[in-house]
């Protein structure tokens, strides 16, 4: 439950009294959640996110003004 719940493989063991880390990987590796919901809605919130910028501010983000040289002004 602690796993489904987000907590650490550190946190479970240290609850569990466990020293060795990797015994605690070994054994309750298969019960962590899958990453790709996770990674999936990472993608999602970094998207929406920056859809909500103002149009100028994603234009100075990705086109930087560039110095013009003096024989193109």
């Amino acid at each position: 439950m602690l796993l489904d719940a987000g907590e650490s493989i550190k946190a479970l063991s240290d609850y569990l009294g466990l020293s060795d880390l990797g015994f605690t990987l070994r054994t309750y590796t298969h019960l962590l959640p899958s990453s790709e919901s996770r990674t999936r809605k990472a993608i999602d919130d970094a998207f929406t996110a920056r859809s909500r910028r103002k149009p100028e501010s994603l234009r100075a983000h990705h086109y930087p003004q560039q110095n013009q040289c003096a024989l193109a002004a």
